[in-house]
């Protein structure tokens, strides 16, 4: 006998389903009918009002492929008053965004909202007043199964959940996607951290380090939404390609406003045009340099060599030398900025002028004061006493006049590192320069010690272990009054300045306060690829922690000779894609162009890191430099000791090569013609 539609609760639950997807258009609607044309005083408001509401119409778009709601609580007893929208036995159904209906009731609760917080932290030990939790299966954007959880029920076993399981393993083509159906609860207590304490976190492979940063920016957005829309959030992460993969995620959870960047975006001041061998690198990496520029850029500070005169109508004011003296010693001695300080000296010569006028029986104002710091003879003092400096020029002398280096490297960098830092060939000027991208820091260092940089709210900094010291000041200084996560694994630096700690990190970002979190728990990768992987732990990041993978699927994993070079790694490759979800073909960077002139002779089509896979073109061939922080379903890894050769060091080889194995969801297949390296036999 078939079970009527009103006491199926899978039917019920899509008539759910269908009624917040009409509430949602309704929404919208509303959001779209608005008339703004008479309140709005003039057309920058008006302006600025269209975008908001252009923002927000955005906001609530209704993705058909992504479910609009993903798990249901219900609750023993109606929720603390500060949340109460019922009585006892109420009901919340979790989602990506609020949806109401047209009385104003919750149909769908953000995922960000106090009251959705069981959904991810409730168990049988600790069931947080909840009777059930229900999460929900769909293919595409059709609900198709759901699965209770019991929580106040002695007799039900805690078990995984099949629907979890299904969805950390589901098939991957295109962007990164959002996790708010699958956070644990390890992740949630990161992402839920309040605004004010910094958070650095340490994940292994498939840990979820970086969605549980993004999704951390989206919780702040909807808990510190006003202020953070004063101060601003910014995501930086160590490529275009890695932030083109996860570009859609925010969106995805309504967020449209964080900028996202690299390092190099932040201190674009010069074009850069050169680069640096890995030796000089490091030495301009290192936080010594910022010492170093500090004393270049006060030595343009000269004492006074004698008084000025002020002439105003028929009266001379004469400030003496030593008064000057004392107000650039005093000056000096503030902790504030070299362009600050210089803005200061005519007023406080000015100043001291009044004083003089005061004794003498006059009553100057304010207007006298500013009249007297601009007058010429001030002008000229404070050009020749504290003159103005362009960074670039300072940093552009530092590495090209070897006396003006020695002269304030002295104690601090060795004479070899002096000669490792001055390039060979002066350049003429600023832009003629073949500027590097440690140059271009070093430019940002000097930019700040004359004018402060602007302060964010909140800064998401990933795969941070390979920044170097400088590097980590030059994002410090974006969130100086905010606060930061900061993710990364150790056992991932593939950088010569990679950090060796979290702690030398915290230091150099101005963060030594934040609170270090491990995530080990392994969601994406395969048991039997990370345990290959791990291989490697002892010989890159002895001590640390091995990811443990919770996947029930074992996953593909195969170690193959490839007699026939890269025709097997083709044939891979076509095997790999007659299987449903992504595939990536991780190879050292020096064999990236035979293997894509090999695909395209063979006609199988492929893109490029960055460039967005389609189901008619599933294959992305991906230099091994430009893997990280990617993931595909499938993953032949061509050549791992080309990987480890490819590199100006074996450990830093091997550092690569960990985070090429570890970039596969479902399946891995290693090729090699030559032997394997020593350290996974």
């Amino acid at each position: 006998m078939s079970t009527p539609v009103h006491d199926d609760p899978l039917s019920k639950e899509r008539s759910h389903l269908a009624a917040s997807r009409s509430a949602l258009r309704a929404m919208r609607e509303d959001v779209e009918s608005l008339d703004i044309t008479d309140v709005t005083a003039n057309w920058v408001n008006a302006a600025v009002l269209e975008h908001q509401i252009e923002q927000r119409i955005k906001a609530l778009a209704d993705l058909s492929e992504t479910p609009l709601f993903f798990g249901r609580l219900d609750y023993l007893h109606a929720p603390g008053a500060e949340q109460a929208e019922g009585g006892d036995g109420e009901r919340f159904y979790v989602g990506r965004r609020h949806v109401h209906d047209a009385d104003g009731d919750p149909m769908v609760i953000d995922w960000r909202a106090p009251v959705s917080q069981p959904f991810y932290r409730a168990s049988k030990k600790d069931p947080q007043d909840v009777s059930l939790r229900r999460r929900f299966g769909y293919t595409g954007g059709d609900l198709t199964a759901y699965e209770d959880e019991h929580l106040l029920d002695p007799a039900e076993a805690a078990t995984t959940s099949k629907l979890l399981q299904q969805e950390i393993e589901r098939p991957r083509v295109g962007p990164m996607r959002d996790i708010v159906a699958t956070i644990q609860p390890e992740q949630d207590q990161i992402v839920r951290a309040g605004l004010a304490g910094s958070v650095c976190v340490q994940g292994g492979p498939g840990t979820g380090k970086t969605a549980v940063g993004l999704h951390r920016v989206a919780y702040l957005l909807y808990a510190h939404r006003e202020r953070l829309a004063r101060t601003g959030t910014l995501v930086i992460g160590p490529n275009r390609s890695f932030l083109h993969y996860i570009e859609q995620v925010l969106p995805a959870l309504g967020e449209l406003t964080v900028r996202q960047a690299t390092v190099d975006d932040l201190v674009a001041h010069v074009e850069v045009r050169g680069t640096d061998e890995a030796a000089t690198a490091v030495i301009k990496g290192d936080a010594r340099m910022a010492e170093v520029l500090r004393r270049a850029l006060y030595s343009h500070v000269v004492p006074p060599a004698e008084g000025v005169v002020v002439v105003r109508g028929s009266r001379r004011w004469r400030v003496p030398v030593y008064e000057l003296e004392e107000i650039v010693r005093e000056l000096l001695a503030r902790d504030i900025r070299y362009g600050a300080a210089r803005e200061a000296l005519p007023q406080r010569i000015a100043h001291a002028v009044l004083v003089q006028m005061e004794r003498a029986g006059e009553a100057p104002d304010d207007r006298v004061q500013n009249a007297v710091a601009r007058n010429a003879a001030v002008k000229a003092l404070v050009k020749s006493v504290w003159p103005q400096v362009e960074p670039a020029k300072l940093v552009l002398r530092l590495l090209s006049d070897a006396d003006f280096l020695a002269e304030h490297a002295e104690g601090i960098l060795t004479e070899d590192e002096q000669k490792a830092v001055l390039w060979v060939k002066p350049a003429r000027s600023v832009k003629s320069a073949k500027w590097s991208p440690a140059d271009a820091v070093l430019i940002d260092e000097a930019t700040d010690l004359i004018e402060r940089t602007h302060s964010l709210g909140h800064v998401v900094l990933d795969e941070a272990q390979d920044l170097s010291p400088m590097q980590y000041r030059a994002v410090g200084r974006r969130c100086t009054t905010g606060s930061a996560t900061v993710l990364g694994d150790l056992a991932q630096g593939t950088t010569p300045w990679a950090t060796r700690s979290w702690a030398e990190a915290l230091g150099h970002l101005g963060k030594g306060e934040a609170v270090v979190e491990e995530l080990t728990a392994g969601f994406r990768v395969p048991t039997d690829v990370i345990a290959y992987a791990s291989r490697l732990l002892p010989h890159i990041a002895p001590g640390l922690t091995p990811v443990a993978s919770i996947r029930e699927n074992p996953g593909f994993f195969d170690i193959r000779t490839a007699p026939d070079g890269t025709a097997d790694v083709l044939a891979a490759c076509r095997e790999l894609l007659e299987r449903e979800g992504s595939v990536g073909l991780i190879a050292a960077d020096a064999r990236v162009p035979e293997l894509a002139a090999a695909l395209a002779a063979a006609g199988i089509g492929h893109v490029g890191p960055g460039e967005e896979t389609t189901h008619a073109t599933r294959l992305t061939l991906v230099p091994a430099s430009l893997a990280k922080g990617l993931e595909y379903d499938y993953v032949v890894l061509d050549e791992p000791q080309a990987v480890v050769d490819g590199e100006p060091d074996e450990r830093t080889g091997l550092r690569r090569l960990y985070v090429a194995l570890t970039r596969a969801v479902s399946g891995l297949v290693v090729t090699h013609a030559t032997g394997l390296p020593p350290q996974l036999t």
